[in-house]
């Protein structure tokens, strides 16, 4: 009987360290952002000087209503990757004057932005980017390289882009884009 109970407590340790080396190493590896870089929704360092700006490449919708348009528009300069990100974020979200037309429903806001050691960039919005979208598969790919684009054309930093809502993992905006993984830059999209 003794032989036997080791038996058993062998095979539930041989499974436990099995169990533990997929959740702990292959499921992160795969699926895992890996470890992140200085991140906070609060500004991250010191306020830049009044007035410093770079130049960025914007997204908004094309005349045609189907595709992207790219504008270079100026942008608060922010101090490291992770606030120049969210400054590039903040611009692409902001209120446009015509003929420009925003891809991002009114009312968004930038929650956090995360960039990983990888080039991940996780951008969290408030809901309205969900709640407030028109929807249709054409309107929701235009919202989501909108920011995917201006963030990975304009920084060498970030090689793909999250989308999260209100601080959680959407699996679409509007029922159509996935948004369960990170997505790379498309200008497929860009005239």
């Amino acid at each position: 009987m003794t032989r036997q109970r080791l038996v058993v407590a062998s095979v539930v340790a041989l499974l436990a360290l099995a169990l533990g080396y997929v959740l702990f190493v292959t499921l992160p590896r795969r699926y895992g952002a890996g470890p992140t870089k200085a991140v906070s929704a609060a500004p991250a360092a010191a306020p830049a000087p009044v007035g410093r700006k770079i130049k960025a490449r914007l997204f908004y919708v094309a005349e045609d209503g189907q595709h992207l348009t790219s504008v270079e528009r100026e942008v608060a300069y922010g101090e490291g990757a992770v606030a120049q990100a969210r400054e590039i974020v903040a611009a692409q979200l902001a209120a446009v004057t015509e003929p420009l037309v925003s891809p991002i429903p009114p009312g968004t806001n930038v929650r956090a932005l995360y960039i990983t050691d990888r080039g991940d960039a996780y951008v969290d919005l408030s809901r309205e980017v969900s709640t407030a979208h028109p929807g249709g598969t054409t309107t929701e790919l235009l919202t989501v390289y909108a920011i995917v684009d201006a963030l990975t054309v304009n920084l060498p930093a970030v090689r793909a882009v999250q989308i999260l809502v209100d601080g959680k993992e959407q699996d679409t905006l509007a029922g159509h884009v996935d948004l369960r993984r990170p997505h790379e830059k498309n200008l497929e999209l860009v005239q």
